[in-house]
């Protein structure tokens, strides 16, 4: 009877264990297989750059109208830097107009406000619209290509060329998934009003001659995936079906890619599921605020002797969502700071260190106020006061 016992407990636990070794392997399989579909996917939380889910992110493939993501850098670029402005004109060429796959059928000789081109770019992958402002922003296509491969570098990509600005099928157009979110990243990060234009559903393009052109968006998910608003689909038949999505949700932005996918709705699945599965997985804890003041550091040569630092951005750490917050600590690495000096500037950086000792993150420190240069007045008040409360003037 007892050897028969030990025998049924040594079957039950053999049984258990089976049972374990295979739900365990269901699950790794599971997170394994985040898409099914895509040739190459990646998935990354854009303000820590952090790769949460990749496969294959670096094979180069053609990447059809995601390059249409690089076109828009450049345009924010010139806006930003005063070049170009919203409300500008851009006149269309012949080279423009007469641009193949999808377009907005644009006229020779018409003329365009950039947010009007810009929207048709964003919203119906416009590649006449785009072919208008590379001639715009670049003087030409061809110089325009080489800006695009320029900031690719500048921006840390190592799988990319691009040969024009829209994405239809040539020798030596490549790029990867990880390239692909680096630019989306960029794109979204430093032009967070490009959403704006990337998140509309359906809108109309005013024409000169009084008509209108309803654009609908190629990325179905900014209508049917509450949090995505954005970023770029892909179609050639060398391609296949690609996109480039964003989405925030509870403060936390995903960027994902997904190429080589044979249907749209595949394409439209793969997305689902890795977004959901960074939103299901991931948390971003917010240890400081943007703003917060840091520490009150000296100014040399100010109208004011002293200013206060703060945070130019919030400080973060990328969590598992079951992971309780910690605990952390700031090193803070102050330059020499000399007036004048204005708030934007940056005068060092605040190291986050968690309770293990590790650093968490690094942000920029710029000062809370304006410090003007001191004037003659100045030092003479300074002084003056310094003589009336009895210390030594230096």
């Amino acid at each position: 009877m007892f050897a028969y016992l030990l025998v049924e407990v040594f079957i039950t636990k053999k049984i258990i264990l089976l049972f374990s070794f295979f739900f365990l392997s269901l699950t790794c399989v599971k997170a394994a297989e985040v898409v099914e579909y895509s040739e190459s996917a990646i998935l990354l939380e854009a303000s820590t750059g952090k790769v949460l889910y990749e496969k294959d992110a670096d094979i180069e493939r053609p990447p059809a109208s995601m390059t249409k993501i690089m076109s828009m850098i450049l345009i924010m670029d010139a806006v930003n830097n005063g070049n170009l402005t919203m409300e500008d004109n851009v006149l269309i060429s012949e080279n423009a107009s007469g641009m193949g796959g999808s377009q907005v059928f644009l006229n020779t000789g018409d003329t365009y406000k950039v947010k009007e081109l810009l929207k048709a770019i964003a919203v119906s992958s416009a590649n006449d619209a785009v072919v208008a402002m590379a001639e715009k922003v670049g003087g030409t296509v061809e110089k325009f290509v080489e800006m695009m491969n320029n900031k690719c570098k500048e921006i840390g990509c190592t799988h990319t060329n691009f040969v024009n600005p829209h994405g239809l099928d040539a020798e030596g157009h490549y790029s990867s998934a990880r390239d692909m979110a680096l630019m989306g990243t960029y794109l979204v990060q430093n032009y967070p009003d490009i959403l704006k234009f990337t998140s509309i559903y359906e809108d109309y393009l005013k024409r000169p001659d009084g008509s209108s052109t309803w654009l609908v968006n190629t990325n179905k998910l900014v209508r049917f995936y509450e949090d995505v608003d954005g970023l770029k689909t892909g179609f050639t038949s060398t391609a296949g079906y690609c996109l480039t999505s964003t989405a925030k949700k509870n403060n936390m932005r995903l960027v994902g890619v997904v190429m080589g996918v044979d249907t749209p709705d595949n394409r439209t699945s793969d997305t689902v599921k890795l977004l959901n599965y960074g939103f299901n997985t991931y948390k971003l804890s917010t240890i400081y605020e943007k703003n917060k003041i840091i520490d009150e550091v000296r100014v040399e040569k100010g109208k004011n002797e002293s200013v206060k630092i703060i945070l130019m951005n919030d400080a973060t750490e990328l969590l598992n969502i079951n992971d309780k917050n910690k605990k952390y600590t700031i090193n803070v690495k102050v330059d020499k700071i000399v007036a004048p000096v204005k708030k934007g500037d940056s005068v060092g950086k605040a190291e986050i260190i968690d309770n293990e000792g590790n650093i968490i993150t690094t942000v920029d420190l710029t000062v809370k106020n304006n410090v003007s240069k001191a004037g003659l007045w100045d030092y003479f008040k300074r002084n003056f006061n310094l003589t009336l409360s009895g210390k030594r003037i230096i």
